[in-house]
């Protein structure tokens, strides 16, 4: 791998205003206890944590405050929206994280992840109500990280109203089914990247394991935001770990070219002066 290579595998990531060391956005939610969450999150090596501004949603069971358990000199919030289903709910939530994290001082308080969602069964994007959320939201000032489906034609023109990063889904949040359609995301990328190969892709919802964070980036995708997958692993911490070794892996391999894909064998060894005849 060259010089410019390396660097670019090792460059951070550039979200409008924001620079992130590690490829990896975390959530917060879903965990047994505050204590598992603020160690997964440590082993997650991640310097972003996304987390559901709804008021009702900052506080567990015996009312201590999720805020008390992250890091807020290390991790950048990324407040979200989740649990919106229309356009209008969206803007109020986001208005609503601002305000909170104005109060943090906290660096996050000028992006947001926008989730618009269609229906609690699937908690697949809403297309329509999507794109209107960040137009407003884009108007409102926001630098908008948008969660969709892997629409290449919606991903499209959720950028060009504003978008500051598209995050196509790999497939339903919470599922584990890793990435179901790849040549839809190697389109979206496309798409996106076209003349604008800066521009941020993120792969958000549905991942399960390692193996998907390596391959989502192997596709050439700028991040991977999860959750469920560490929250809900048997060991969370642990997992934490593997998800931050196959980010990492997976943006090395993507740089360093993967090789072409054979029908049949090709020997490691030369052919050149081996004792014996080689078959026909």
């Amino acid at each position: 791998m060259s010089l410019a290579e390396t660097s670019a595998a090792d460059a951070p990531l550039i979200l409008g205003t924001h620079k992130l060391g590690s490829r990896l956005i975390v959530g917060t939610g879903k965990y047994d206890t505050l204590e598992l969450m603020r160690q997964s999150l440590d082993a997650s090596g991640s310097d972003c944590v996304t987390v559901a501004v709804r008021r009702e949603r900052l506080y567990d069971p015996t009312g201590r405050n999720l805020l008390d358990y992250i890091d807020l000199e290390r991790f950048t919030l990324l407040p979200n929206t989740a649990g919106c289903y229309n356009a209008r709910d969206a803007v109020r939530t986001a208005k609503l994280g601002r305000e909170i994290l104005l109060g943090l001082e906290n660096p996050g308080a000028d992006w947001v992840k926008l989730e618009v969602l269609a229906d609690t069964k699937t908690l697949l994007p809403d297309p329509v109500e999507t794109v209107l959320a960040c137009e407003q939201l884009v108007e409102l000032g926001f630098q908008v990280l948008c969660y969709t489906t892997d629409d290449p034609v919606i991903a499209k023109r959720l950028k060009q109203v504003g978008a500051t990063a598209v995050m196509p889904a790999g497939s339903p949040i919470g599922s584990g089914q890793g990435i179901l359609n790849p040549n839809n995301i190697r389109i979206c990328l496309e798409y996106l990247k076209g003349e604008d190969p800066s521009y941020p892709v993120i792969v958000d919802a549905g991942v399960g394991t390692a193996s998907d964070v390596a391959f989502a980036m192997e596709l050439g995708v700028d991040g991977v935001l999860l959750n469920t997958a560490i929250a809900h692993a048997q060991d969370p911490v642990r997992m934490a770990h593997a998800m931050r070794h196959a980010a990492e892996a997976g943006r090395l391999a993507y740089h360093s070219g993967r090789i072409p894909r054979r029908l049949y064998a090709s020997a490691s060894s030369p052919e050149e002066g081996v004792i014996g005849r080689t078959p026909a």
